[in-house]
Order: structure tokens, then C-alpha cells, then sequence
């Protein structure tokens, strides 16, 4: 969902790609052929802007106390064409989060002011959490790096009672040295808003945050997989925000502002509209949605 609590709508820039050329990168990008392949709503590193699935924020000023558990890597994984290669995988938000509002509602640094440690993610109508979601999606995307021998680290991995806040999300990719991070959301927009959307990097520097080093290697991975998305599941991109491109730039958000790795947001969805809703509540569909997502990060690693 639109992250990061309820951020007011940023520029948008203009086209990149559009439906078409999308599903086009895979067919154009090099090694992407054969390798397997809100506008008015939510966000990342957010909760849904809808008020029927985000608690009324209570703010505190002392600072969340840091779980004792951290970032979750698999066994070993077998040797294959991402062998040696670091990804991070970020799950949006986290089930227990609900539980734990005065924690999340704590402040954080995220690079060009400050928010929310993190907060509940959004739901369909019928109930099914995003943190459930992306939970899964991001295990089975673990699953199918992993078989192609990439090292995977997951921030969270159900093994934590809140969080991880969104600074310390970037902070895992960047101890990690990762390849590539992308963080799993879905949207909470408003009903007939459809489709994805991939969030890249804006170019941001001062104030605790560079982004000039990883915004071009972002966005090509965000390229990559947004291409692999639309060929692998046949979603269209956002047809409320990003200009029909499926790819909008942000300087919002801490989990981007305060990367030092290449790293990008996707939201698979909008969980507000029933339609949409169908597709992401959808066991087959979400396998699609994580091997979309898969094929994009070993396009990107592979080229």
C-alpha cells in the first residue's frame, strides 16, 4: 500500500514505458528473454490511506524499543546463475503491528524528515491483511531466488512482534551490500483504481540521505521487473498512478531515501478494489505475482 503513512501525492514523472513497451522490456532488456522468464490511495512503507484498516496514529516520543530478532536468511542455497549474488527481500509492514501501534507510531529519521517507524498496511474488505500478503509473496519469491542460487535475506520474516521500521529496513540492504532490495506491498486506493506499480528511488542528497549512486540501478531493476510482472501475470500497470508506465518516483520514502543499494518498491495491487482484491487473495496468482518479481530481480542480476 502507499506507504509510510499517508503521503501527499508526489510529481509524477513522465512516462517511461508504457502497457506495452512494459511487457516489451523483457523481449529488449538483455538477458531477459530466456531467464525464466497512487495516485489517490496507499503506498509503501505505509499503511492504506483508508481509515478502515490503519489505526488512528498515536504519537510518542520515545523511541521503539528494537525487537530481538533481526533479518532472516535461508539454508544455503544451491549453486545456479545467481550464485554469489545478495538479494534482499523487504515484506511491507508486519502482522503484528497492529498490536504494537505505539511502537510503530514512533518517529524515525528517513533521510528528508521524518515518520512513522512503520505502519499496518491496508486489507481487503473481507479482511485479508497486506502484511499477510506480503509475507507470502516474499517467501515464495525467497524460494525461487534461492533455486537459482542467490543468497536471500529477508528483514522479516514473521519472527518479530512489530516492524522492522523503515529506517532499519534500508539499513538491512545496505549491511547486507545487497545486489538488489525490493520491498512487497500492496495498494489500499480507492475502488475501479487497478493494477501495479513499481516505486523507484528520486535523486535525493543531504540531510542523511544520498540516493545519486543508486537511482539509475533502480530504476533499471524496477524496469526489469515491471516488465517480468506484466508478462508473468498479466496485470496491467496502474491505471491511476505513474502515467500508465507501471513506475513512479518518490522521495518519501525512508526505505528508498536512506538505501545505499539498489533498491525499489512494488505494489501488486490494490486490495480496495474487488477485483484486484480477487487476484491478490489468489494463491496461484500471488505464485505468479513472486516468479514475476523473480525473473525481474535475474534479468536485472544477469545482465
Amino acid at each position: 500500500m502507499r506507504h509510510e503513512d499517508f503521503p501527499p501525492p508526489t510529481p509524477r514523472r513522465g512516462p517511461v514505458l508504457a502497457a506495452a513497451a512494459l511487457a516489451g522490456v523483457c523481449l529488449t532488456a538483455a538477458g531477459c528473454a530466456g531467464d525464466g522468464g497512487q495516485g489517490p490511495g496507499a503506498g509503501p512503507e505505509s499503511a492504506s490511506r483508508s481509515a478502515a484498516s490503519t489505526p488512528s496514529p498515536r504519537q510518542s516520543s520515545a523511541p521503539a524499543a528494537t525487537p530481538p530478532t533481526g533479518p532472516t536468511s535461508a539454508k544455503p542455497a544451491p549453486r545456479g546463475p545467481l550464485t554469489g549474488r545478495t538479494v534482499v527481500i523487504d515484506p511491507g509492514h508486519n502482522p503484528g503491528n497492529r498490536d504494537h501501534t505505539r511502537e510503530i507510531n514512533s518517529q524515525v529519521d528517513i533521510g528528508t524528515g521524518h515518520k512513522e517507524c512503520d505502519t499496518t498496511g491496508t486489507a481487503t474488505d473481507a479482511g485479508y491483511a497486506e502484511a499477510r500478503f506480503t509475507l507470502d509473496v516474499s517467501r515464495r519469491l525467497r524460494t525461487l531466488l534461492e533455486e537459482q542460487g542467490a543468497k536471500v535475506v529477508l528483514t522479516q520474516d514473521g519472527d518479530r512482534p512489530y516492524g522492522p521500521c523503515v529506517d532499519e529496513r534500508a539499513r538491512i540492504g545496505n549491511k547486507e551490500r545487497a545486489d538488489a532490495v525490493v520491498s512487497v506491498h500492496a495498494d489500499g486506493s480507492a475502488t475501479g483504481n487497478r493494477g501495479f506499480h513499481v516505486i523507484l528511488p528520486a535523486a535525493v542528497n543531504g540531510d542523511g540521505s544520498d540516493t545519486t549512486k543508486i537511482v539509475a540501478p533502480s530504476r533499471e531493476l524496477g524496469e526489469r521487473i515491471a516488465g517480468n510482472f506484466v508478462r508473468v501475470t498479466g496485470s496491467a500497470p496502474s491505471n491511476y498512478i505513474g502515467d500508465n508506465t507501471g513506475l513512479d518516483t518518490r522521495d518519501d520514502l525512508g526505505g528508498l531515501n536512506l538505501s545505499t543499494v539498489p533498491k525499489v518498491f512494488i505494489e501488486c495491487g490494490n486490495m480496495r478494489d474487488p477485483k484486484d482484491a480477487a487476484l491478490l487473495t489468489s494463491s496461484g496468482w500471488r505464485q505468479k505475482a513472486a516468479l514475476g518479481i523473480a525473473e525481474g530481480i535475474g534479468s536485472y542480476l544477469k545482465r
